[in-house]
């Protein structure tokens, strides 16, 4: 959930580092800091020069001396899980004789229990974070090398890690180690980075090294080796990242969240882009590693993602029931991997993350895996840590999504299930006729979408009408009630308002009795089989005096305002019901002065539990 920037070469660092933190903001975070080590005399090693601040990387900048000169560094920014936002909890941390400097990412599940012994042992503590336990652990380890005196302290740990360090002892080398939170490192020409996302390197390289769980590495200026935590050599061939630089720019648009909003008509059309078969009227999906014979014996599909990912999973369920025939249900990750669950031999697994890193579905994948299940990756960033783990997948090629509220890759997330969704409907029982009219659906997404976007002012002028609201309803049945959770949850993550979302038929088994003048219920109204059963519940809305904002195909007489959409195949009608609502809280956020890109207490990447 952090980040992490580290540099060594002939620049000067201080300013990559802190342009590297700029490019990390959107994960979400409440400090930072920044570690180099200056310039060695003659025969002597180089001291370690450190900044720190609460708040956002301008106040770190602000902090930062003139003369901070130095070619070799690491910086982090945090989100607070041991200890509050403060100064003195910031990292980089320190040792007591200012020789070790380390930058953490992850939980150290076992600090409390090392924190007494080394506290016994003599040590002060400067702060209450888990990671200054790492610190003091490196440099009490009796070693001839800082790669054997990093490797010694993590054989003390139990939980999650990325971290990487420096020592003054050792000014010429960052060693790294990952277990859980990702390390990505960037090869250079004479120069080395690492970061824990590939969006602080691009602007200065694209070819990177994604380290694995228990592995290591070393960055020289002009060399890197990887190695696991036993000091084996492991084999490292750097990749090609597909993004630009200027894929993280907010490309004239006020906040990422809106840029990514408007970008999701081509997006949608790159996740389509070479996959439809019109022969056959099917879609090619090689990466699922998953052959004809194999598809026809999953009974089951089980599928696992968190918070949007999961929203997107449901919505993926519905699909793959509709068009394949194949019982499927989603659950969340961080729910399925405590319970003890049955795996199936029979059953398939799909992993959703926008990241491919997210802590809780990466360990439920490896925990599958451990019992002999298979298990697909629904994932945007390709190399991710799920995309390895998983027997195969599909990418979901949303681009970059900066915004820690995710939009377009949920979106091209429930495409890349529609295709999923046909793919395997067609090895089994869904005709030509549906292939094909599904299809030609999907097609005409893209244009809908755009069409949608242009009612923005609209929609605009509807939030103003709603922001002063302090809680709302979203309501909706069947296709509707997982695009009715996504919609409650875009509108609490940046707006703050309270709401909730209910299956529209719930609605009289107890939620009603919210229901009043002051609560608004924004009711998800899709022109299918179910539509009456739709009007009926905001008749029991209205008879209760509750206010009412549909999205439906057509105007609906009991509602207040309507969002009219337009409509495609009833399967795929949930991809364009949940748009307008992300532009409604987008600008009930604006309306109400917050910080859209950035929301309080939140990160992009959920990287610890």
């Amino acid at each position: 959930m952090c980040g992490i920037v580290g540099y060594i070469g002939k620049r000067d660092v201080a300013p990559l580092l802190l342009e590297g933190l700029q490019r990390l903001e959107y994960r979400g975070y409440d400090s930072a800091g920044i570690v180099i080590t200056g310039k060695a005399a003659a025969g002597k090693p180089g001291a370690l020069k450190m900044v720190k601040a609460k708040g956002r990387v301008r106040e770190l900048e602000a902090k930062v001396p003139k003369r901070f000169a130095g070619t070799t560094g690491i910086a982090h920014t945090r989100w607070a899980t041991h200890g509050a936002p403060s100064d003195e909890n910031a990292h980089p941390h320190l040792d007591a004789e200012n020789k070790v400097a380390v930058v953490h990412n992850g939980i150290i599940d076992n600090a409390s229990e090392l924190r007494a012994k080394l506290t016994a042992d003599g040590v002060v503590f400067l702060s209450e974070t888990d990671t200054e336990v790492l610190v003091h652990l490196i440099a009490r380890a009796q070693a001839d090398t800082l790669e054997e005196k990093v490797r010694q302290a993590l054989r003390h740990v139990e939980g999650t890690y990325g971290i990487a360090v420096l020592h003054a002892d050792f000014n010429d080398r960052i060693v790294v180690a990952r277990n859980g939170s990702p390390v990505v490192l960037g090869i250079g020409e004479k120069e080395m980075f690492v970061a824990s996302d590939v969006a602080a390197l691009v602007a200065h390289t694209r070819q990177v090294v994604t380290l694995d769980d228990g592995e290591m590495a070393t960055l020289k200026a002009d060399d890197f080796r990887t190695y696991t935590t036993e000091g084996s050599t492991t084999t490292a061939t750097p990749t090609t990242v597909e993004w630009e630089a200027e894929s993280y720019d907010m490309g004239g648009h006020d906040t990422y969240m809106h840029k990514e909003i408007s970008e999701q008509a081509d997006a949608v059309d790159r996740v389509l882009r070479g996959r439809i078969d019109d022969r056959f009227s099917t879609v090619h999906l090689g990466g699922l590693n998953l052959d004809a014979r194999e598809a026809r014996g999953v009974r089951r599909i089980k599928i696992l993602g968190c918070g949007t990912s999961y929203h997107a999973g449901q919505i993926g369920a519905q699909l793959i029931e509709e068009l394949a025939r194949i019982p499927a249900d989603a659950e969340p990750a961080s729910e399925f991997r405590y319970r003890n669950p049955v795996v199936d031999p029979d059953t398939l697994y799909v992993a959703v993350s926008q990241s491919g890193e997210t802590y809780d579905v990466l360990a439920a994948v490896q925990e599958l895996k451990r019992k002999g299940a298979r298990v697909l990756g629904v994932v945007n960033v390709v190399g991710s840590a799920i995309a390895r783990e998983a027997d195969g997948g599909t990418y979901v090629h949303a681009g970059p999504e900066v915004c820690v509220v995710s939009t377009k890759c949920f979106t091209n997330t429930v495409v890349a299930f529609a295709l999923l969704a046909l793919h395997l409907g067609r090895i089994r029982d869904l005709s030509v006729a549906d292939g094909k009219r599904i299809i030609d659906g999907l097609r005409r997404l893209p244009e809908q979408i755009s069409e949608i976007l242009a009612n923005e002012d609209e929609i605009k002028r509807l939030a103003a009408e709603y922001a002063d609201a302090k809680s709302m309803m979203f309501i909706g049945r069947v296709r509707g009630y997982p695009v009715a959770r996504e919609a409650s949850l875009k509108l609490k993550e940046v707006s703050y308002i309270h709401a909730e979302a209910y299956p529209a038929s719930e609605l009289k088994h107890g939620p009603l009795a919210l229901i009043e003048p002051a609560m608004p219920t924004v009711a998800i109204v899709p022109d299918d089989d179910l539509l009456e059963k739709n009007r009926a519940a905001m008749e029991e809305i209205k008879a209760r005096s509750g206010r009412i904002l549909a999205v439906a195909h057509q105007v609906q007489e009991k509602a207040d305002h309507t969002i009219v959409v337009p409509k495609n195949e009833n399967e795929l009608d949930p991809i364009l019901m949940g748009i307008p609502l992300q532009l409604f809280a987008y600008h009930t956020a604006l309306a109400m002065g917050r910080d859209i890109d950035k929301p309080r207490n939140l990160a992009k990447s959920v990287t610890v539990e």
